[in-house]
């Protein structure tokens, strides 16, 4: 079949060189795609804002699967004008999106649905925020509600920094994704994330991960949208993943489709392991990123016939998803300045980064002529598989070294934390 992949960035390069493995894969179109997709795929310069244009585009190329790689999209409620076309599509509809496109829905619905997770309070105004400050202890965890590309959250030491924050919130830091914010009480233990496919009933686990969201190596400095992952993630045990499926995403699945908006697509729980068992922090309605990209690395089952199986309702008919007991481990490269105003144009030269067997997925790149340059704050995902923790990473960075890349820094550290699990220090 011939099939469409929505999006440019380190996720879909991922999902586009897994696509393009399967033997179901005819053709693969991507929009707008990026150089590293562009191995993979045929670039094609389609706005996926533009419900009217992506349905058109997929009567007249035979499409058979559209991939819906970001969060934007869905949330605007791109998957449902596919499906209104007879087009079957790879993602929540607009309402199931709510998931990930509002933090107050998904407090709500975890209320509903006695799923565990961090007491909360919703603030449409600034004043309302203020007062329910007082009702929560340091440190104040700080969610604008909407979309805000994995940086709309804050952690605020004290009551004076929550202030503060709160003030840049509502003030436009974030948009309109800041019109409105959560307080959440913080939990303390250590995070992970869990990810299963369901078509809205049944349901599916596709591996675990932890990525490291600091900028700075310790996880130090402000959050990003990831500069590092690794899966799978020792510290969900199958016992744990077991109590995720019973507790959290079970109940989410089947309360959504109770309440008229059916789940379909991937569902991402990022989660706090705590004293008293796991706790639900956030969902996001798509695949991680840079998570995708190590989970990619480690599937050994056709991608192209589980998305179609979620889109067409008959997950139950395929089986679970089959992944490497490999480790995958990936370290971003970002540009100089990220995740404030990161340095575009910079030149890159990826030598011989893949000649070890790892893979560099392009989250941030162009073409400048013939030259590889930089145009985004995350520019490459550079990802590698092992047989441990220590072996991943030790490959990773070999092919980090192997890349010139003189505006762009990465983390030294990424999984350090399993690292020294394995080597009895932690």
């Amino acid at each position: 079949m011939n099939i469409l992949l929505l999006g440019s960035g380190g996720r879909e390069h991922a999902l586009a060189w897994k696509l393009a493995q399967s033997p179901l894969c005819d053709k693969l179109w991507a929009a707008p795609g990026n150089p590293g997709i562009a191995q993979h795929a045929e670039c094609t310069a389609l706005d996926a804002a533009d419900h009217e244009a992506v349905v058109a585009f997929c009567s007249d190329h035979a499409i058979g699967l559209v991939v819906i790689g970001p969060e934007a999209p869905l949330v605007d409620g791109l998957a449902d004008s596919l499906r209104v076309a007879g087009i079957d599509t790879f993602g929540p509809s607009r309402e199931a999106a709510q998931l990930e496109g509002s933090k107050g829905f998904t407090k709500e619905l975890c209320k509903r649905a006695n799923i565990p997770t961090a007491r909360y309070e919703r603030c449409v105004s600034l004043e309302q925020a203020w007062g329910a400050l007082k009702r929560f202890d340091p440190p104040f965890v700080l969610k604008a509600d909407g979309l805000a590309a994995g940086k709309g959250v804050v952690i605020a030491e004290t009551y004076e920094e929550a202030q503060h924050a709160l003030d840049e919130m509502f003030d436009g830091k974030f948009g309109s994704a800041g019109s409105e914010v959560v307080i959440e009480q913080f939990l303390m233990g250590e995070e992970a994330s869990f990810f299963a496919l369901t078509d809205g009933t049944a349901i599916v686990p596709i591996g675990t991960a932890q990525d490291h969201k600091r900028v700075g190596e310790g996880d130090t400095g402000p959050n990003t949208g990831g500069m590092g992952a690794y899966s799978p993630a020792p510290v969900l045990s199958e016992d744990l993943q077991a109590q995720v499926m019973r507790e959290i995403v079970e109940p989410t699945v089947r309360t959504m489709a109770a309440e008229g908006t059916p789940y379909s697509g991937v569902l991402y729980a990022g989660l706090m392991l705590t004293r008293d068992g796991p706790q639900l922090i956030e969902y996001n309605a798509r695949f991680g990123d840079p998570e995708c990209q190590v989970l990619m690395m480690r599937l050994e089952s056709d991608l192209v016939e589980l998305m179609k199986a979620c889109a067409q309702g008959r997950l139950g008919d395929v089986g679970e998803p089959v992944l490497s007991d490999d480790f995958a481990l990936t370290v971003v490269m970002a540009a100089e300045g990220y995740p404030g105003t990161p340095k575009k144009g910079g030149t890159i030269a990826l030598g011989e980064a893949e000649a070890g067997g790892a893979k560099v997925f392009h989250a941030g790149t162009k073409l400048a002529g013939e030259t590889l340059t930089s145009s985004g704050g995350r520019v490459l995902n550079v990802t590698a598989r092992g047989a441990s923790a220590t072996d991943a990473q030790a490959k990773a960075y070999e092919a980090v070294h192997a890349i010139s890349f003189p505006d762009g820094f990465c983390r030294r550290d990424i999984g350090q934390r399993e690292v020294r699990r394995e080597r009895g220090l932690a």
